[in-house]
């Protein structure tokens, strides 16, 4: 069965939604993950380097158009997943990264979680939409301002793809935090109201991260699962790195191919 998800009636209004630093910082921050992604996707040992899109650098679906060709252009999840940590990773001066395991969320794990959920509203609402720091209660200690809630999540909204959500945010993002700022973390999405929940100073349990792989594709999704046939080798545009076609954008793609029996149950980027 495929996830319906929120009403599209009820999409919030992205553009007048900004971060506590106001709307022109957080165009700011849009042209810099835009111009740091674009710079990733387009690096010469990339099998196949991913120009920018021809959108404007102010314009939240460059970002998506960027993300959708990532995904579509790679046949392993881990090298989507590893590109995407790439992304995050290229965000921070290398002094913090070097540091703040150490200095900060090592010796004080509880204030380090705080100081980050702040962190991720000031910085990323433009990103997620609306948010607020909330706590986490079943985080030991009861987890005061140790969480994130996005209400209704903008790059899941505009992607409309649950494996863009865990292969290009949840993964990395966890991945991210856990590796590089020694801060465990859980992102819990829930593609019924496009609610995630960050959960800093968590880890995730091997259930929460088959759960998340396990879930089925979104009723809009713009391939209608047509990324299934790219990740295991039945489309030939697969087989073939030069061909055109196998770059087409995934709207192209759903348009093409029809759903099996009405339904799908996941997407083999969620697999091994």
């Amino acid at each position: 069965a495929t996830i319906e998800g929120p009403s599209i009636d009820s999409k919030p209004d992205y553009s007048s939604i900004s971060g506590p630093m106001g709307g022109f910082i957080d165009s700011i921050l849009m042209s810099l993950f835009r111009y740091k992604l674009s710079q990733r996707l387009y690096h010469q040992d990339n099998t196949i380097p991913t120009p920018d899109s021809k959108l404007p650098l102010t314009d939240f679906m460059g970002i998506i158009d960027l993300a959708t060709r990532m995904n579509s252009q790679n046949f392993n999840r881990t090298t989507i997943q590893t590109m995407s940590q790439d992304v995050m990773v290229s965000l921070f001066p290398s002094f913090i990264l070097d540091r703040y395991p150490t200095w900060f969320a090592q010796p004080f794990p509880a204030f380090s979680a705080r100081m980050c959920a702040w962190a991720t509203v000031v910085g990323g609402t433009w990103l997620m939409g609306e948010c607020e720091v909330n706590d986490v209660p079943e985080i030991e200690g009861g987890g005061k301002s140790q969480g994130v809630l996005v209400k209704r999540c903008r790059f899941l909204e505009e992607s409309q793809c649950a494996s863009i959500c865990v292969n290009s945010c949840k993964i990395p993002t966890q991945n991210f935090f856990n590796e590089n700022m020694g801060l465990p973390l859980t992102m819990t999405p829930d593609y019924e109201t496009g609610e995630c929940q960050f959960a800093f100073g968590k880890l995730p349990t091997f259930e929460e991260e088959r759960l998340a792989k396990d879930t089925p594709c979104l009723m809009r999704c713009p391939s209608n699962g047509g990324m299934r046939s790219w990740h295991n080798g039945s489309d030939q545009r697969a087989t073939d790195s030069k061909s055109e076609q196998w770059l087409e954008d995934l709207k192209a793609l759903g348009e093409r191919e029809e759903l099996k029996n009405g339904s799908v149950t996941s997407c083999s980027l969620m697999e091994d």
